[in-house]
């Protein structure tokens, strides 16, 4: 019964948030750098396919913009989809609500063959997975790249000034999102980011494929979860705790989600941020 909010979103609005499509493109609102559509920017290179939650949870909006700030400095030329995107339907497929996935994947491969994208770079590694690894089923063959495998590919191909920046946040924990080590075997891009700005890196028992689950997956982040002797996310956070670091590095805007509540529970402990926050810093 608690999932029927999240599928009335996405059927209705295109979001499990239930939020208004025309808020869709706001994140980008206000920003020094500006965030081109397709229309704007009909020749871009790559589609930054942003997600959900981007529009409409403020704490992966900051993610956003501190990647747009990464493209912007190493001259990507990057559209996004605006007011065109849609939900992938992840929750509806992981919850089993098949319908209504075929539905919106059915949609989005419509829109995506469309507009043709050479590269598709996430934030999220559910659309990740979906676009990438999911989306064949209905026609829809793309190139998808995770941000902090972009970002690699980046310092790489030395297109990113970095400095190093010693302070808070010189001391951090990777936490290796379900949807990107477990499902798709990306575990050392995001930690080749982090050794390029020069941060210690400290690992929690639990990493790469064998890491742990925030509590965000299978559609959980949208219901209660069952009650059992401890809740996911504070089982992780205080993990990431017991490691002495002094950030929770993350690759995925549920996994800061459920971190920010754990640590609002537990109270003192790392602070979280999204890879592409602690490159931006660093620009």
């Amino acid at each position: 019964a608690e999932l029927q909010g999240a599928f009335k979103g996405m059927e209705r609005q295109g979001n499990p948030w239930q939020a208004p499509r025309e808020d869709r493109f706001k994140w980008a609102k206000g920003m020094d750098i500006p965030v081109r559509t397709i229309d704007e920017n009909p020749d871009f290179d790559v589609l930054y396919w942003t997600g959900c939650a981007v529009n409409y949870d403020p704490r992966a909006q900051l993610t956003a913009r501190a990647l747009v700030k990464v493209l912007d400095k190493a001259g990507v030329s990057f559209a996004v989809l605006g007011e065109m995107e849609n939900c992938t339907g992840d929750a509806a497929r992981r919850a089993g609500k098949e319908d209504l996935y075929v539905e919106l994947a059915s949609q989005n491969v419509e829109v995506l063959n469309e507009v043709k994208p050479k590269r598709i770079v996430v934030t999220c590694p559910h659309c990740f997975h979906n676009i990438g690894k999911e989306y064949h089923q209905f026609g829809g063959n793309y190139e998808v790249v995770h941000h902090t495998e972009f970002i690699d590919e980046l310092i790489g191909a030395g297109k990113l000034p970095l400095s190093a920046k010693a302070g808070k946040d010189s001391n951090v924990t990777f936490h290796d999102p379900c949807y990107l080590g477990r499902h798709n075997d990306i575990v050392d891009e995001p930690r080749h980011v982090l050794d390029s700005i020069g941060v210690k890196q400290i690992e929690m028992p639990r990493n790469g494929k064998k890491s742990f689950c925030c509590g965000a997956g299978g559609a959980q982040f949208w219901k209660e979860e069952e009650h059992g002797t401890k809740a996911v996310n504070i089982e992780r956070y205080e993990e990431a705790k017991a490691t002495g670091a002094e950030v929770v590095a993350v690759g995925c805007p549920f996994c800061a989600q459920m971190f920010e509540t754990a640590k609002s529970n537990v109270g003192e402990g790392p602070i979280i941020k999204d890879v592409a926050e602690l490159v931006a810093e660093r620009l």
